[in-house]
């Protein structure tokens, strides 16, 4: 049967409603050349087996699959065990809804009692919810949770340090408060690290909250308890942000370091990098205020019969309450993504996760090793996970140099941090052999050397 999702009249429908005269019009903005070279030129009358056999050649001339990445960032390359696309991919699982229905949802609603088990072991707090839509929206949801719980307080201090497209979005969400303040507090150019002295200045009574990344966008790993404290030394919650979940399988959690709001990606956590999404946000928190998380949680009781069952125990969603009380308007969950994440935890173990968190870090050092043999030096003192800033003349000669040898060697700094435009960043995983580390550092070092 053809799967034919579009008549001509739908396509017109949408058209008028976009207000195109026609699909060639509403994509006049990509430039004809790449419009020309798009088109895939098939003979008529082609078998099933000849289309699959020229597209794949086709797909063959793609460079990516050739490439050795080291980019990192906020989503990182880590492998994915079969398993987790076996479950994931089951159709109980892959074609599920939100679990209106308790009774007829107990596989699905299980599994998000699970995720939140595991998101509450990482960082060590009482209570997770069912997820978020990813880290930046989850870092958002986390300031205006705090907003909730204190709205007499006025400025959030961000960490110049946590990643631009997390400060962006909060202030996105933060936009619609007018008596929100945001304050961002400076990284110390000598360890990377918050500046403690900057932060101190701005612990003042109507302080609501302090942000960091944990580690940090240039990879450092933030002394947390210190931030927390101050931040209640001010009576005001802290929050940490953690991009590379995996960290949390070796770095002491942020709820033992005083942290209030725990948030981050899971996309680590069994989620290929599919060109940049989905993610998979996640939340925990203190359960003192657990009334005032977005989303929804799932809860263990007993049913009539006293078997073990799985519900919703709260949902403040607008879908649920009065729309002026509900904590969010977060329409879903990412189940599916949550799931993958469950697998991948208890695939790993305790274990197994700080032994992967461990094989990163040493990774990491050792690359740091080798492009310091190269008189490639890194930019800051502080310790760091996977990710590293090392400092390089003509950073994007030296990318481009790194690609055009079949490396992608890192990212640069200089758009989000123009005073870093001497730096790139670097991230390390699994998936990377000692072979390409010596690679990256023999290309680096040419690059270098060129210039």
């Amino acid at each position: 049967m053809r799967f034919m999702p579009h008549t001509e009249a739908d396509v017109r429908a949408m058209l008028d409603a976009i207000g195109a005269r026609s699909l060639e019009e509403l994509i006049a903005q990509v430039p004809a050349s790449l419009r020309a070279s798009a088109a895939i030129a098939l003979a008529p009358g082609m078998s099933e087996q000849d289309v699959a056999t020229e597209i794949s050649a086709l797909a063959e001339n793609n460079r990516a699959a050739d490439f050795v990445s080291f980019l990192g960032g906020g989503y990182y390359n880590h492998y994915v065990p079969a398993v987790v696309r076996a479950v994931t991919s089951r159709a109980e699982f892959a074609t599920s809804y939100t679990p209106y229905q308790a009774e007829a949802s107990q596989g699905t609603t299980q599994a998000i009692f699970e995720f939140q088990t595991l998101i509450t072991q990482l960082t060590g707090l009482e209570v997770a919810n069912a997820s978020m839509y990813d880290g930046a929206s989850a870092a958002a949801e986390a300031v205006l949770m705090a907003h909730r719980i204190a709205p007499k307080r006025s400025v959030v201090a961000l960490a110049r340090a946590l990643w631009p497209d997390y400060r962006a979005t909060i202030r996105t969400y933060l936009s619609a408060l007018s008596a929100i303040e945001i304050v961002e507090v400076p990284f110390d150019d000598t360890s990377g690290q918050v500046d403690l002295a900057a932060l101190q200045n701005v612990t003042k009574d109507n302080l609501l909250c302090v942000v960091a990344g944990y580690p940090n966008a240039l990879g450092i790993i933030e002394p947390l308890g210190t931030i927390a404290n101050l931040a209640h030394q001010a009576g005001a919650l802290a929050v940490s942000v953690t991009a590379e979940g995996l960290a949390l399988g070796l770095l002491k959690s942020p709820g033992d370091l005083g942290i209030d709001i725990a948030v981050g990606e899971g996309q680590s956590y069994g989620l290929p990098l599919q060109f940049g999404g989905p993610g998979l946000g996640f939340m925990a928190a203190r359960a003192a205020n657990m009334r005032q998380m977005p989303g929804r949680l799932v809860g263990q009781t007993r049913d009539a019969e006293g078997n073990r069952a799985f519900t919703l125990t709260l949902a403040t969603r607008e879908q649920h309450i009065r729309r002026e009380r509900a904590t969010s308007n977060i329409c879903t969950n990412h189940s599916l993504c949550a799931l993958a994440a469950t697998v991948y935890l208890s695939l790993m173990g305790r274990r197994g996760l700080r032994e992967l968190a461990e094989r990163n870090v040493e990774l990491a050092h050792h690359a740091q090793e080798r492009l310091g043999a190269a008189n490639i030096r890194p930019r800051f003192s502080g310790p760091f996970f996977n990710e590293l800033v090392v400092k390089m003349p003509h950073v994007t000669r030296a990318l481009e140099a790194a690609e055009a040898r079949g490396i992608l060697a890192g990212l640069p700094l200089a758009a989000d941090y123009p005073e870093l435009g001497d730096a790139m960043l670097i991230a390390v995983t699994e998936v990377n052999r000692a072979s390409d580390i010596a690679r990256l550092g023999e290309v680096l070092a040419a690059a270098v050397r060129e210039q």
